[in-house]
């Protein structure tokens, strides 16, 4: 069965933010393998601003999921996880999204690959830069690094965790 490369973007502001990722990242196991994890970062939430700020962090997988199935497979998760349907850019228990997959380019009423909303947002870009400064997006012909170069991180701080914290 083939391996697919996966980028995946975690996201966590209510509750224990460090404890939710720890537990998204044990749950994606194991269908999703996760071979590599960004840093955590501390970043202000987006579009709806009265809200505690997030934890963020990106992880390089490996799945045999299609990206259908991985979608289906990730809100399943996050159910299990306690996140409760809010409104777009609501506060959230944990939120998972998948940025890459493969080289794939996706446009269905249910999936956009690369992700569709993730054009300007540091608090994705940051942490992924630092896992694969030099990925091009194929719908964009940039490589991470240089979409990074062209934001605003002034706001994003880098929480100094263990390695164990942040992979396990």
């Amino acid at each position: 069965m083939q391996k697919h490369s996966v980028y995946l973007s975690l996201g966590s502001n209510l509750g224990d933010r460090l404890k939710n990722l720890h537990s998204a990242r044990q749950a994606l196991l194991p269908k999703v393998e996760i071979l590599d994890c960004s840093a955590i970062y501390e970043t202000p939430p987006w579009g709806y601003t009265d809200q505690p700020s997030f934890y963020n962090q990106v992880l390089l997988c490996k799945t045999s999921l299609t990206p259908q199935a991985l979608l289906r497979f990730i809100k399943n998760l996050e159910q299990n996880l306690g996140r409760v349907t809010s409104f777009r850019n609501g506060p959230r228990l944990i939120d998972v999204d998948i940025l890459f997959y493969d080289d794939l380019i996706l446009d269905t009423p249910e999936l956009g690959l690369p992700h569709p909303r993730m054009e300007g947002r540091a608090f994705v870009w940051l942490p992924f830069a630092e896992l694969a400064p030099q990925f091009v997006h194929p719908a964009l012909g940039k490589t991470a690094a240089q979409i990074i170069s062209e934001l605003d991180t002034s706001q994003i701080v880098r929480l100094d965790l263990p390695d164990a914290d942040q992979c396990n």
